[in-house]
């Protein structure tokens, strides 16, 4: 370099004299007039140029000067910071860690510093830069991210990695001096135990926060206590439960959830307990107490409780307890014998009905026996159905305990019995057995089934026509009759036709169409009161069909024709003769009455004029004139009798018989009756013997009908007793009535007689003295009738007749005697 300033200096001097020779030839004197401007300007210029020449060159001589010590002292300093460096990277291998240097937007870094094998990380820079040679994808990923975020925009990290190699990496990156670096140390002894301690605080720090969040978000009351006791922090829970939303936090206030009782009593159930006491206490909470289950644990550094509101289950706990009771109490009242057996396959619970069908000891019972010993127990009492294989049979039988579905079973006892056995496990385990008695249901089913097969053969046979419709009006059983009555195919029923399409038939006439429509009405209303109905229909062809529906429980309804046109004539024809009967008979009564008073009128002639011959006033009679007189008397009076007898039936049969009613002496009337006869009792040689109770009394009714009722029965009892007879006589008073019995010893009265000796006219035939006109026990019955009262006959031939004759107190109305 100096010889190449020295060879330009050296150029430039020797141009510079070549131009001030050429410059000093130029500025020879020349005369005035002679002198050229342009010249003058051309000899300034190279002037300047020499001047600026010799400048310049005086300028690189410094210049140079200058450089050379400058570029000594920068290769003084090149050669002090090449030893520092030295000496840096000395430092940076001995301090066991390796650094990653980015500058600028170079791809490839610089990498120094060495790192043990024991940390996992290789020392080639090329597997160092491959983060998942070295570190498992996640924290290889988590790496990459972090040194791409720093090298674009500058952000600082700090990780700690373990490797694959099992050792644990501290990795920091921040920027220095423009440039990205990455810093791996080895964390080993106590770098390691602080970095494991670091994490450990940062995850139970987590963990205590989420635990915190958790519990806030709990509904039960949780808190924290300093050995002290005092509360050091609440939930949320908490501080709604003693109201503190507004007035602090429990734990600076020191409000309370549980009282001083319950904080004792669960402190001392933590102690009893090995640290964790459990109870159930009361507490207020939100201003309403309620039941809370409290655990609370003993800690170090104090203690941790929480409360769950139980309030609700401890009601539900109760209910389904009540539930249970009712629904054990409801068990028990059944008649199907039920057991509930638990997962342990140990009987839970048992009906009356179940003990009651095996005839079980209740200890047994109650010591909650297995499935299989009950088994076991109830073969060996013979009460199980007998079985060739009873090992399989019982293990097949406990395979319900696995099972999913239900299952039935039928046994068939020793003792006759049939049991319909239903086996429904349980979801969480164990058999429900419901044990049905159908004995009675089979024999009920057989015998429904044969009285079916015996009703349809009946109704096949009826010469009745019989329809069954059922509560939609279709038809659900009929017989051969509906089908020939109404011309009905056997094919068009077999489809249960609706009662409009049998309306429908275009068999039916008009009068016969408006008959079903009636019944259509009838089947198919939905009235709340259904109604039988019946008619009749009297069809175009002469026959009368008698219809009648009668309501079904179901629903149904059953309708029944007859064909009755037989009986509708004869029936017509009874009519006729019946009216024509009854004709005859008020012609009868007409002319019996008739003749009655005719009769009557002379009848009262003869008596008058026979007494007024036997009076000795009008003249002496020879004896036989007076035997005759006496016959005329006698005949006269029973003549009289008769027709008296038959004007009253005459004027009951009228209705026009009215009884005088009055408070009569019951003894007084007898006596009166009985003396009336007791001339009639001497002639005949029969005694009468009277039985009359003290407390007989009085009586409403009308006294000469009475003793006419009285004088009939006697006489009556007299005409049919033998010589030498006793005829018994009674009254009575009983608790609504009073009873007259009259009693004769006689020939009796036969028993196909026994049905007509009320009739009129009717009488028997026992001897001249015992004839009679047949209407003595007519008026009896008929008197008696009209007093409210009663007449009962037994009799007995050979042994008598007894006749109870029944007046009430006071009767209600004047009643007319039957014919």
């Amino acid at each position: 370099m100096a010889r190449t300033g020295a060879s330009c200096l050296a150029l430039l001097s020797a141009s510079g004299m070549g131009l001030a020779e050429e410059a000093g030839a130029a500025l020879a004197p020349v005369p005035a007039a002679h002198v050229d401007p342009l010249m003058v300007v051309w000899i300034a210029a190279v002037g300047g140029t020499v001047a600026f020449a010799v400048t310049a060159a005086v300028a690189s001589i410094r210049g140079n000067r200058a450089a050379s010590g400058a570029l000594a002292r920068a290769r003084e300093k090149a050669a002090a910071l090449t030893a520092r460096l030295d000496r840096l990277e000395s430092l940076i291998d001995s301090d066991d860690q390796r650094l990653v240097v980015w500058h600028g937007g170079e791809e490839q870094p610089m990498v120094t510093g060495m790192l043990d094998e024991a940390s996992g990380v290789p020392r080639s820079p090329v597997r160092l830069l491959a983060f998942g040679t070295w570190l498992d994808p996640e924290q290889a990923s988590a790496l990459e991210h972090a040194v791409d975020a720093l090298r674009s925009k500058g952000e600082a990290f700090h990780l700690t990695l373990p490797t694959l190699g099992g050792g644990r990496v501290e990795a920091r990156g921040r920027i220095a001096a423009s440039a990205a670096v990455l810093r791996l140390r080895d964390l080993t002894g106590e770098r390691r135990a602080h970095a494991l301690l670091s994490e450990r605080h940062e995850t139970l720090t987590a963990e205590l926060d989420a635990l915190r969040g958790l519990l806030n978000a709990v509904p039960a009351p949780a808190w924290l206590r300093d050995e002290a006791g005092k509360l050091t922090w609440t939930n949320a829970a908490y501080d709604a439960a003693v109201e503190a939303n507004g007035g602090g936090a429990p734990s600076e206030t020191g409000a309370e959830f549980l009282d001083a009782k319950g904080r004792r009593l669960i402190a001392r159930d933590a102690e009893n307990q090995g640290g964790v006491g459990q109870m159930r206490l009361p507490a207020v909470s939100a201003g309403a107490r309620r039941i809370f289950d409290v655990t609370q644990v003993s800690l170090p550094q104090g203690s941790a409780g929480i409360a769950i509101d139980v309030n609700e289950l401890e009601n539900i706990r109760q209910e389904l307890g009540r539930t249970i009771d009712f629904h054990a109490r409801t068990l028990d009242q059944l008649a199907t014998a039920v057991a509930i057996f638990g997962a342990d396959q140990r009987l839970q619970f048992y009906n009356a009905a179940f003990r009651g069908l095996w005839d079980l000891d209740t200890t047994f019972l109650e010591s909650q026996p297995t499935d299989g010993a009950l088994l076991d127990t109830l073969r060996a009492a013979r009460k199980l159905p007998e079985q060739a294989d009873y090992r399989g049979w019982r293990n097949k039988l406990l395979e319900t305990y696995t099972s999913l579905d239900a299952r039935e079973f039928w046994w068939y006892l020793p003792d006759g019995r049939t049991l319909r056995v239903i086996a429904n496990p349980h979801p969480q385990g164990g058999v429900t057995y419901i044990y049905e008695n159908v004995t009675e249901r089979l024999d009920l089913e057989s015998r429904y089934n044969s009285l079916i097969r015996v009703q349809g053969e009946t109704l096949d046979n009826l010469s009745e026509a019989v329809a069954v419709f059922g509560s939609n009006g279709r038809l659900r059983l009929w017989n051969t009759a509906f089908e020939t009555m109404w011309s009905l195919s056997g094919d068009r029923l077999g489809d249960s036709p609706h009662i409009t399409d049998v309306v429908d038939n275009e068999g039916l006439e008009p009068g016969e169409r408006a008959t079903w429509r009636q019944l259509v009405t009838v089947v198919t209303s939905l009235a709340d009161n259904r109604e039988p109905v019946s008619g009749r229909l009297e069809r175009a062809i002469g026959e009368a069909i008698d219809f009648a529906t009668v309501p079904l429980p179901d629903g149904g309804t059953l309708v029944t024709f007859v064909n009755v046109t037989d009986t509708v004539n004869v029936e017509r024809a009874l009519l006729d003769k019946n009216e024509a009967l009854e004709q005859a008979d008020q012609l009868k009564n007409a002319f019996i009455q008739h003749v009655s008073y005719e009769l009557r009128s002379p009848l009262t002639n003869i008596i008058g004029f026979a007494q007024l011959l036997s009076d000795p006033k009008f003249g002496p009679l020879t004896a036989k004139q007076g035997e005759y007189v006496d016959y005329i008397l006698s005949s006269s009076s029973a003549l009289l009798a008769i027709i008296n007898d038959i004007l009253d039936l005459a004027t009951i049969d009228a209705g026009i018989m009215e009884l005088d009613i009055s408070a009569v002496d019951v003894a007084r009337t007898v006596q009166a009756a009985v003396e009336g006869l007791k001339d009639r009792l001497a002639d005949s040689g029969v005694s009468l013997k009277l039985d009359m109770s003290e407390d007989v009394g009085m009586i409403e009714a009308d006294e000469r009908r009475l003793r006419q009722v009285l004088f009939n029965l006697i006489s009556n009892a007299l005409r049919f007793s033998d010589v030498g007879g006793v005829i018994d006589v009674s009254c009575q008073r009983t608790r609504d009535s009073i009873e007259f019995h009259v009693r004769d010893h006689g020939c009796g009265i036969p028993q196909d007689m026994l049905d007509q000796v009320f009739a009129r006219f009717v009488g028997r035939d026992a001897g001249v003295r015992r004839r009679g006109a047949g209407l003595g026990l007519s008026i009896v019955k008929s008197f008696v009738e009209l007093h409210g009262g009663t007449v009962s006959i037994e009799s007995e031939e050979g042994v008598g007749t007894h006749v109870v004759c029944r007046f009430p107190f006071s009767p209600d109305a004047i009643k007319h005697a039957a014919e």
